[in-house]
């Protein structure tokens, strides 16, 4: 591992640890809603702010020439060529409602590859990492997502947008795919959906819609465990859509998602 890869994995943990225990010990009771986005049912908390803070100012002590990119505003350019994607909170909503699967998820990129990616959940007491070449793990320990298994006994993973007319979409395609899989699951944070595929949790996940924050970090972890990660065929991961199952799993669930349109609304 170079140098600069073992300060950034360093940097991502400690940033994350802090957030994660900030979040789990400080929920307020009544905690609610404190702004939405793009519709009533898309939330924003104050804790999302209060982490976002939280982790950027730790950055700007750590690592001050650097670039951030945050879900809640945060966003600067940095002269060091190194880009922090940070979701404060990636599963607002379970969060809001005192259910366990929420996740810190912070990645760190250099000139557009990422090269770190940490997810911790604090809930599950896990935290998976992955540095660029180099592995992934959940705590201490190595990580290999499944081998895949025939397309009629996957474990497939998905989460919904917040916009109705995606949603309605969204649900035609599950309607589709369900019957041609042993099940489908909806979480509801999708960075622990991409690092449960590294686990074998999941054997795929997809998900249409996702922001940069949402995926960095996990789709890197998902890689360095072995799964292949993309969109539509022949693209990258992308706010279109986004795709991560073991090799032999990961072809025909993208050939089904791109027949079932569930690249678009």
């Amino acid at each position: 591992m170079t140098d600069l890869k073992a300060e950034l994995l360093e940097v991502a943990l400690e940033a994350a640890a802090r957030a994660g225990a900030f979040l789990r010990d400080g929920r307020p009771a009544d905690l609610g809603v404190a702004a939405t986005k793009t519709s009533a049912v898309d939330v924003v908390t104050e804790m999302d702010i209060a982490s976002e803070k939280l982790i950027t100012d730790f950055l700007a002590e750590r690592r001050p020439d650097d670039g951030v990119l945050g879900e809640e505003g945060a966003s600067s350019e940095g002269t060091s060529g190194v880009q922090w994607v940070i979701d404060p909170i990636d599963g607002t909503v379970n969060y809001l409602y005192g259910r366990p699967d929420w996740s810190v998820s912070i990645a760190a990129r250099k000139d557009g590859e990422t090269l770190i990616g940490v997810v911790a959940a604090p809930m599950r007491g896990e935290t998976y990492r992955a540095v660029l070449g180099e592995g992934a793990h959940v705590n201490d320990r190595p990580t290999h997502a499944r081998v895949a298994p025939p397309f009629a006994q996957a474990l497939v993973g998905t989460g919904f947008g917040y916009l109705e007319t995606r949603r309605a979409h969204q649900a035609d395609v599950v309607r589709e795919l369900v019957p041609r899989v042993r099940d489908i699951r909806r979480g509801g944070s999708a960075a622990i959906d991409l690092c449960d595929v590294a686990l074998g949790r999941l054997d795929a996940y997809y998900e249409r819609g996702l922001n940069p924050w949402d995926y960095a970090a996990g789709d890197l972890i998902a890689r360095e465990a072995g799964a292949l990660t993309g969109g539509r065929p022949g693209e990258p991961v992308s706010p279109e859509l986004t795709i991560a199952a073991p090799p032999g799993l990961f072809e025909p669930l993208q050939n089904w998602l791109e027949e079932l349109g569930a690249w678009h609304d």
